[in-house]
């Protein structure tokens, strides 16, 4: 008994110093200090992703045949971006993606996949919020209901199919009309 008095007692005092520490510093640094995660550049090269240039040089060099990639990306910051082939068994389900994040805020968030359109991927149109018109004619279909944390834009452009994704706790600022704009400016 004398035992297990002294082991709450001593647990009771080591927890209340930690609480007290996180309570003095107040900016929840006592939380980063425990923290130690490792750098995004380790932790994205350690699953394959490298940089958007060398890995849409491999993709195209893979289906030979030139990639475009859009000009502009959503108006939030970005700390890092990432590009990966995933070259896997055939052709069917090989893809290209870029991934945009930020350190400082986590959901902004933005991926880029693309696919040749011999492989793409079918949507059900009870996916489908809206249907844009896109400038070289094609249409673009953005998806709310498709996934719990983005929303989507798919279209497809010179035997590709592009789909774009944006974090939805950022979609009151990156809207279907800017992610339009985002497809768009791949015509160039």
């Amino acid at each position: 008994m004398k035992k297990s008095v002294s082991l709450i007692l001593l647990l009771l005092i080591f927890s209340s110093y930690f609480i007290l520490r996180l309570d003095t510093k107040g900016d929840n640094s006592f939380a980063s200090e425990i923290e130690t995660s490792e750098p995004y550049e380790k932790i994205y090269s350690d699953i394959g992703y490298k940089t958007v240039e060398e890995a849409a040089r491999e993709f195209e060099q893979h289906f030979n045949q030139e990639l475009k990639l859009p000009l502009r990306v959503p108006p939030i910051s970005f700390t890092h971006h990432f590009g990966r082939f995933s070259n896997l068994e055939g052709d069917m389900n090989d893809t290209f993606e870029i991934t945009l994040i930020s350190e400082q805020e986590p959901q902004s968030h933005f991926k880029i996949d693309v696919r040749p359109i011999k492989h793409k991927i079918q949507f059900s149109d009870k996916n489908v919020s809206e249907v844009f018109k896109l400038n070289n004619g094609s249409n673009a279909k953005y998806m709310e209901k498709l996934s719990q944390g983005f929303n989507h834009l798919l279209f497809e452009n010179d035997n590709w199919q592009y789909m774009l994704s944006i974090d939805k706790d950022v979609s009151n600022i990156v809207t279907p009309e800017i992610l339009v704009q985002i497809a768009n400016s791949i015509d160039y």
